[in-house]
């Protein structure tokens, strides 16, 4: 239960996990597998978290928890830590053993593997990051020609539960007119936005048309994802986050 059961057909010695809310140490409001240090949550739970998390999935490292910060930065994980977390939104890995992570908890994960399974990332895209071009810099860094990549698409704060302002819809057309189908109006004068389309927009115009996942969305499933927008509602801005990894054997 604390891991996230999906299908993405994976080149040999390419792993991949998304870590749900449930069988981990934090409590109430972030029960239970929160993994990230920066949202209020006890020290040594998230520490006790992020030691089940190697555990169960038996990583060859710690993962490289990135500092986020709704950027387009891409880390380069091949060379030996530096101290402290960098501030970027995706990593990207050729290394085995590296593993590649990013936190979430309404924001789209993007997981990317290559085709031959050389080179893996990870990228938050919020629609910050997504405006930005995360994706665009993450597709840059594996340096392939169009087609050679495929990529997973995981939980995110659905169109149903998005509501933005004409600001974010802006930030998207000006640039791709036919982005407007991602946006839908609604009874409030402003936007249902359609994160999972418009990073699926984004990657299909970079060549990456072998996608998965895109389904899930963390608001209306209360049972096995945090949500920024439900809880930071429910419980004063507090709440966990999950984390989406990828790794070299």
């Amino acid at each position: 239960m604390s891991f996230l059961s999906f299908d993405w057909p994976l080149p040999s010695g390419v792993r991949v996990a998304f870590t749900t809310r449930t069988g981990g140490a934090s409590r109430a409001p972030w029960d239970s597998f929160n993994v990230a240090a920066h949202v209020g949550d006890e020290p040594a739970d998230v520490a006790a978290n992020r030691v089940r998390l190697k555990e169960l999935l038996a990583l060859p490292e710690e993962p490289r928890w990135l500092n986020q910060v709704h950027g387009d930065t891409v880390c380069d994980l091949d060379p030996p830590a530096t101290h402290g977390p960098v501030s970027a939104d995706a990593a990207i890995a050729s290394v085995p053993g590296r593993v590649c992570a990013v936190m979430v908890a309404d924001c789209l994960p993007v997981l990317f593997a290559s085709r031959h399974g050389n080179k893996v990332a990870a990228a938050h895209a919020g629609w910050r990051g997504l405006a930005a071009g995360v994706l665009e810099r993450t597709v840059a860094a594996f340096a392939v020609r169009r087609g050679e990549l495929s990529a997973w698409l995981g939980p995110a704060i659905s169109r149903d539960h998005f509501e933005v302002g004409e600001e974010v819809r802006a930030a998207f057309v000006d640039a791709d007119a036919g982005a407007d189908t991602c946006f839908v109006p609604n009874a409030r004068g402003r936007w249902q936005a359609d994160l999972a389309g418009l990073a699926r927009r984004r990657l299909a115009d970079l060549g990456v048309t072998d996608v998965s996942g895109g389904q899930w969305c963390t608001f209306a499933d209360s049972q096995r994802f945090f949500s920024h927008r439900r809880d930071s509602h429910l419980h004063a801005g507090k709440g966990g986050r999950m984390a989406a990894l990828i790794w070299r054997v």
